[in-house]
């Protein structure tokens, strides 16, 4: 009796795993074996579980690649603009080796027209190095080991919530498509919310070299360059995107202006070799930098202005040249000296200041 009691109930185990395991790879609402059923949505919220799988899985012929700024763009925008379709790879932080990692994954089984690289100046300052291991990722869904899958088949947040959450999406919810991992929805752009969290540093830190990241601009420059010229059929739309001017208060407090300056124009001289880059420049568009109502904090800027950079790119306006790409970063310079000696001190009564800075 009690040997067929056993029996049934591991029978019945097994037939249950095999059941979610079926259901996960039927529904794969982290679409690492297939795009989305028929009826069903691209529903893509949560890019370090979706972004690879669906960069193998989805249709299409153009990257949207960066960092947290480039999440509020609506992919339709460059859709529309460039005649393409396009698929974010998003990496919050980033980083250089972060996003040519996730753009090999593209150009794997893709023909790609167009990259949409967004280009933080963080970025070239940073080690040239990927990160996903190191920020707790689930590195089982970044291989093509199906083994180790298991911890995606038999999760029971996958099986409860998220394929819930995919069906209710795409069928009874108003998910768009275009807004793929935005985040914008319930956040607040205004000049009270980025003052409110700008703490400002008693201290100013003597001014650092400028080739003080001279080892890493080299290896950040090296990975990017080599994504281009290895396709240089893929033409390579580079933006620098408009961080706000409180940013610039914050290097120069760091001491970090002189090397960020240094950092973006060597990057700008070796990316205008390449036939297959246009590169776009938006650190000094004061009518958008100086006004704090289009910001959260001090990188992350309103849809609007996602708009606003995707019109530029489409219309060829912030465009750096050969010939202008030193007058832009000289106008930045004076524009980042502008801003700490002049531009911020109406605001000063309103931002925080860090009591334990010495």
């Amino acid at each position: 009796m009690i040997r067929k009691f056993l029996k049934h109930f591991f029978t019945g185990v097994c037939l249950l795993l095999i059941l979610c395991i079926a259901l996960v790879v039927l529904f794969d609402p982290f679409f690492q074996y297939h795009k989305p059923l028929p009826g069903l949505k691209a529903v893509l919220t949560d890019k370090e579980y979706q972004c690879v799988g669906s960069l193998k899985n989805f249709d299409y012929d153009s990257v949207i690649a960066g960092s947290s700024v480039s999440e509020n763009y609506n992919n339709r925008w460059f859709d529309e603009g460039f005649n393409c379709t396009s698929i974010k790879a998003i990496r919050s932080y980033g980083a250089t080796a972060d996003l040519c990692y996730l753009l090999d994954i593209a150009f794997q089984e893709h023909d790609i027209k167009y990259v949409f690289y967004n280009l933080d100046p963080s970025a070239l300052s940073a080690d040239p190095v990927t990160t996903f291991e190191s920020t707790g990722c689930p590195m089982y869904l970044y291989d093509d080991n199906y083994l180790n899958d298991i911890e995606y088949l038999l999760n029971k947040d996958v099986i409860f919530e998220k394929i819930p959450y995919l069906i209710a999406q795409s069928l009874i919810g108003d998910y768009d498509e275009g807004n793929s991992y935005n985040w914008a929805q319930w956040k607040s752009f205004n000049s009270d919310m980025i003052l409110g969290l700008y703490i400002r540093k008693l201290s100013i830190n003597e001014m650092k070299a400028a080739d003080y990241y001279q080892e890493n601009l080299e290896g950040n420059i090296a990975l990017l360059t080599k994504e281009i010229e290895v396709h240089p059929d893929t033409y390579f739309k580079i933006s620098i995107p408009p961080y706000s001017m409180l940013w610039w208060d914050n290097i120069y407090r760091n001491g970090d202006t002189e090397s960020y300056l240094y950092n973006m124009e060597t990057a700008m001289e070796k990316l205008l070799s390449y036939e297959n880059v246009e590169l776009y420049y938006f650190l000094n568009d004061r009518e958008v930098v100086t006004n704090l109502e289009n910001y959260m904090d001090l990188l992350h800027f309103s849809p609007e202005i996602n708009e606003y950079i995707c019109s530029s790119l489409i219309e060829d306006t912030h465009r750096v040249t050969k010939d202008n790409y030193k007058q832009i970063i000289d106008d930045t310079r004076d524009f980042s000296y502008e801003v700490v000696n002049e531009l911020i001190k109406p605001y000063e009564d309103r931002i925080k200041v860090d009591i334990y800075d010495e």
